[in-house]
């Protein structure tokens, strides 16, 4: 198999030009980057050509102060990241936190396991006759949380996605376990006042605590509703939580348990009414014959063309952020769990861009 590079956000720091823009323009022009060493002394070297960056002024791409802690390869790097970031329309960012997992751990792995396996998808979806290659993405990396606090945790990954709201990006979350959903629905709403959410989940996560912590993927979409309030939350696919959770759910969110059942006639009345939605894709939606890399799994989920169909359906409205969750890699040998999640995040990215 050939290997592939896709090219998503751009950013361009080179011998013949230090932007994507000078860059292309110096290839249409022909021009050469190759001259006389400038850098260092080169009277006692054979070689005394190279290919240098010119003119590069780091003051003038980033922060003056980090800037002089950095090496100069370091400063070309951040400024060509922060020129891909600017030319990106979604920014994903990864969450490896899982401290309040009740059952089985390890979905802090689940960004980096994606990011790895990756490399076997293709970048064509046949699915939409889309590729990656037609849209600007970016991938702004993991963060690094506090394990010890959830809500510490949860503050830093609200504030990264600030950042992402702010520059006029989508932002694209990767778990973890459910609980960083909160995160980025705090500050999602606090951009896009009339929020709703779309939940795809097995679970209801509608508990008021979980063994008295109000902070667990367990209780995460209750935190929503305290935040959004009734009739704002849809959730489908669910098929396991307390009677409570079932009974809470036929007073305060609209609940279609099994499957998506509903979905159509949902997403239909929302782009009608061109509501902001924030979607949530617990991938313990999908069956675990499918799925079986989690931490909770439950029998009776949905295929994975009954998602892919239900995620196009949602992209139709106006989804104004995204995560995904759940993966936990090390669950599945196999790799086919990384593998359906890597698939999930590409069609995701293709429909929602």
């Amino acid at each position: 198999m050939k290997r592939r590079v896709v090219v998503t956000g751009l950013g361009a720091v080179t011998p013949i030009g230090n932007t994507v823009e000078e860059f292309w323009a110096g290839i249409k022009e022909g021009k050469v980057g190759i001259g006389p060493i400038t850098k260092f002394d080169a009277s006692e070297y054979k070689v005394k050509i190279a290919a240098e960056v010119k003119d590069f002024v780091a003051k003038e791409r980033m922060d003056f102060k980090a800037a002089k802690r950095m090496e100069l390869f370091s400063q070309y790097a951040v400024a060509a990241a922060k020129e891909a970031f600017e030319d990106a329309g979604i920014v994903l960012f990864g969450a490896p936190f899982d401290s309040t997992t009740s059952f089985r751990p390890g979905t802090r792995f689940a960004s980096k396991a994606m990011r790895s396996e990756s490399f076997g998808l293709e970048t064509y979806s046949p699915y939409q006759d889309r590729d990656l290659m037609d849209i600007r993405a970016f991938d702004s990396g993991d963060l690094e949380l506090c394990f010890g606090s959830s809500e510490m945790a949860l503050s830093d990954i609200e504030k990264r996605a600030e950042e992402i709201l702010n520059a006029g990006k989508f932002p694209l979350l990767l778990g973890g376990e459910h609980l960083v959903t909160l995160a980025n629905v705090r500050a999602v709403l606090a951009k896009y006042p009339g929020l709703h959410i779309i939940h795809f989940d097995a679970h209801a996560d509608l508990r008021d605590d979980y063994l008295g912590a109000k902070l667990s993927h367990a209780c995460v979409m209750r935190r929503c509703f305290d935040l959004v309030g009734d009739g704002r939350i849809h959730q489908f696919c669910i098929r396991s939580g307390e009677r409570s959770e079932f009974a809470f759910a036929k007073e305060h969110t609209d609940m279609h348990p099994f499957d998506f059942d509903g979905l159509e006639a949902l997403t239909a009345q929302l782009k009608k009414d061109n509501t902001p939605v924030y979607l949530t894709v617990d991938l313990d939606c999908l069956d675990p014959s499918v799925f079986p890399g989690r931490g909770t799994p439950e029998a009776g989920g949905v295929t994975f063309p009954q998602l892919l169909t239900s995620l196009l359906l949602v992209s139709r409205t106006n989804v104004v952020g995204a995560d995904i969750n759940e993966l936990a890699p090390m669950l599945d040998t196999s790799g086919a769990s990384t593998a359906c999640a890597c698939k999930v995040l590409r069609e995701m990215l293709l429909a929602l861009y």
